[in-house]
């Protein structure tokens, strides 16, 4: 579970004006979130708008963060996976192509609803067949499948399956009961930015935070408060970056955290493909307001 502690940060996909891939932003980005503390990165999650990249696409963005967690000793995570098996399974063998390559973040198979018992057959096959060990994608509001604590440990206990990135809108019973007793050598990581401070407070290994692209230190002193005990700081941190990450996520994800890294001149444009449109400026110019606010803030 080493691997999987700590602050891992999701990767926004910046595109150019004209609607393209911008790599060398990508790989700028990349490298400072590393430079600034991250533990590793996560290519073609939500925040990467991996539904609308094309296979060639896909395969750059596993490319560009592959070369630069290489280059600095770092884990890698890559979405993968859907809400039929086979087909995840196709995509997850793809990724051997990556030595780089940690885990692969596979989400509950969302719209078909599986039973619970259906779910963990689900990761079963998937973790016995895969060439990299996976991690639980645990987001019921958009798959429409909730999982009680006693399945997230079922789901613990499948060879191969390393962790669960824990995105349930909120801090709810079967989070503290997970986290009460957490199984070994399976990472807890908070998946929902603005609660990632509680999460920590409970015993959580880290988190997958994407807001932690516009305040990487800040977020890494968060982590490390908690770890050390130091909960004067670690709430008054939490605190102010629960207000970043609510005001980050005031439109659908990415599209203020685009409006912010451009506000700030790290991507080219804030550009986002459909069927998301880029946020009002009005909630940009408060994201960026929250971040101006956070003392000691190195927005990198």
């Amino acid at each position: 579970m080493h691997r999987f502690r700590g602050i891992f940060v999701p990767l926004v996909t910046p595109f150019t004006e004209d609607g393209a891939v911008a790599w060398d932003a990508l790989e700028s980005l990349a490298r400072a979130v590393l430079d600034a503390g991250a533990a590793g990165l996560v290519a073609l999650g939500t925040t990467a708008e991996a539904a609308t990249l094309d296979a060639e696409e896909r395969r750059g963005v596993i490319d560009v963060c592959a070369g630069v967690c290489a280059s600095a000793g770092a884990p890698l995570i890559v979405g993968a996976g859907g809400n039929d098996t086979r087909a995840s399974l196709a995509g997850l063998m793809e990724l051997a192509a990556w030595p780089q390559v940690a885990a692969a973040l596979v989400p509950v198979p969302y719209y078909t609803r599986p039973s619970e018992s259906g779910v963990v057959a689900h990761y079963a096959h998937l973790a016995a067949n895969s060439p990299v060990p996976l991690i639980v994608y645990h987001i019921p509001y958009r798959t429409g499948r909730s999982l009680s604590a006693s399945t997230l440990r079922e789901l613990a206990a499948l060879e191969g399956v390393v962790g669960v990135k824990y995105a349930v809108g909120g801090v709810d019973a079967d989070a503290v009961e997970l986290l009460a007793d957490p199984p070994g050598d399976f990472a807890v990581l908070a998946g929902d930015d603005a609660f990632l401070s509680p999460l920590l407070a409970l015993g959580a290994a880290g988190g997958i935070v994407a807001t932690a692209q516009l305040a990487t230190e800040r977020f890494i002193a968060l982590e490390n408060a908690w770890s050390a005990g130091d909960l004067v700081s670690a709430r008054a941190i939490g605190g102010q970056l629960a207000g970043v990450a609510t005001t980050a996520f005031a439109e659908p994800n990415p599209t203020v955290i685009k409006g912010v890294l451009h506000a700030l001149g790290r991507i080219p444009s804030p550009a986002v493909r459909l069927p998301l449109l880029p946020a009002a400026a009005e909630s940009v110019d408060r994201a960026l307001a929250a971040l101006g606010a956070v003392p000691e803030l190195v927005a990198r």
